[in-house]
């Protein structure tokens, strides 16, 4: 049969069009896809058909020595640069300074690149001083937890809080000290909270926790162990030196069944804050109920399509 296709072939007949004829110029291609047998091997001059085939064993031998020509690289995404042109060593910079380890796998394999992804998305994600989650990933956070409640009815609380007279502290002590201050409470709140819940350093001394699934009727109770914990323990800045440290607290649940925003949330919390601060400090204010008054611009939202649809 082979011996059929390659007649076909050195005659002009293509071998897998049932003897549609084919250029002559694509005839030593198609015989080589079918034979295995390059026809620039053989000598140019009278030919006949089959006379450039390999037929004796010493021929056959010196075909089976030449190397298959190489296969082009596949073309790139318009845009795209190939995979060598990439330069990671600013990016690899930033992961050792930031104290990250090795990446596993070869380097510019793909199993390397995809590490090297998700150590920079890690490290966007995170404040550099405190370790906890930054504003931006916070809120992107926020939002989802909105959704959720918004689709399931579920209670979710959203606690601010304030380090009291902080810039006391920088003041005093100096801003070394207040950096020391800043990551001791970032340290305690991480330890009060449950695995599930979300901490975050969303200003200079300003911390927020979302809390999913916390019902009303354990609100305080959790806003009030938080702010213990930070009073209870003083918190070395030098040798020998310390200060005591609290924190003012404001919190806000999410309206259930309501579509509501990061802002109109974070903005009912601060609310909040701001009214523990005037009552004069390191306490706790949550709103009065869970479900607070629905705002025009959450009622235009209740029916609108959510982003985060395949967040459940």
């Amino acid at each position: 049969m082979e011996a059929g296709l390659v007649s076909r072939t050195a005659a002009g007949m293509d071998c897998r069009t049932s003897g549609r004829p084919i250029l002559p110029a694509h005839a030593a291609r198609l015989a080589t896809r079918c034979t295995g047998f390059d026809a620039q091997f053989a000598a140019p001059s009278a030919l006949g058909p089959l006379d450039w085939l390999p037929t004796t064993p010493a021929a056959r031998a010196a075909a089976s020595d030449v190397d298959p020509p190489a296969r082009p690289e596949p073309p790139h995404p318009p845009g795209a640069a190939p995979l060598r042109a990439l330069k990671p060593d600013v990016a690899l910079q930033l992961l050792q300074q930031s104290g990250h380890p090795g990446l596993p796998g070869e380097p510019m394999s793909d199993a390397w690149l995809q590490a090297l992804v998700d150590a920079l998305v890690d490290l966007s994600s995170r404040d550099a001083l405190t370790g906890l989650a930054n504003r931006r990933s916070f809120e992107l956070a926020l939002a989802r937890e909105i959704d959720r409640v918004a689709r399931s009815g579920e209670p979710a609380l959203l606690l601010t809080l304030d380090i009291d007279h902080f810039k006391k502290v920088n003041d005093t002590h100096g801003h070394a000290a207040g950096d020391v201050v800043i990551q001791a409470v970032a340290r305690a709140l991480a330890e009060t909270v449950r695995p599930m819940d979300l901490v975050a350093r969303v200003g200079g001394e300003e911390f927020s926790i979302v809390l999913p699934n916390c019902p009303a009727a354990f609100g305080t109770q959790v806003a009030e162990r938080i702010r213990q914990r930070v009073a209870r323990a003083p918190v070395a800045i030098a040798p020998g030196e310390s200060v005591s440290v609290t924190v003012s607290v404001g919190g806000a649940f999410a309206p259930q069944w309501v579509r509501t925003t990061a802002r109109i949330w974070m903005d009912r919390a601060d609310l909040q804050l701001y009214r523990a601060k005037s009552e004069g400090r390191n306490r706790c204010c949550l709103e009065p109920t869970a479900v607070p008054l629905v705002s025009a611009e959450e009622k235009g939202l209740l029916f609108a399509s959510s982003s985060f649809q395949d967040f459940a």
